[in-house]
């Protein structure tokens, strides 16, 4: 007897999501009937180690154009991205001041008198 294997789903063709950015990625897998997964089957989504943050991704398996049946995972492997703010975490206030030795909030009025008086704002 003759065991035959179908499934309820159509076969897609996997896209090229190698250099993109995760969410574009993930974007395009989408579109092409597919999902991202990380390389551990038994470890935490994708989404739980990529989040915050942005990654490129640096690999894919299968490669692109293979086919797989709709929704099945192409694994991917990532890497942070340098060039965008990912890593960024130092606040970017208050800005510096344009005079040397000026804080920034601080704001210089006349007194009645006429002397400079210099008063900070609380932040």
């Amino acid at each position: 007897m003759r065991r035959e294997t179908w499934r309820h789903t159509d076969a897609v063709e996997v896209p090229d999501v190698v250099g993109l950015s995760l969410p574009v990625a993930r974007a395009h897998a989408h579109e092409a009937g597919v999902s991202l997964a990380q390389p551990d089957p038994d470890g935490p989504p994708l989404a739980a180690l990529t989040w915050p943050g942005e990654y490129v991704v640096t690999g894919q398996s299968p490669a692109p154009g293979a086919r797989l049946w709709r929704w099945d995972s192409v694994v991917v492997s990532w890497t942070a991205d340098n060039e965008g703010t990912a890593g960024m975490r130092e606040p970017l206030r208050p800005r510096p001041s344009q005079e040397p030795g000026k804080h920034p909030r601080e704001r210089r009025s006349k007194h009645r008198t006429g002397t400079p008086v210099v008063r900070c704002s609380g932040s």
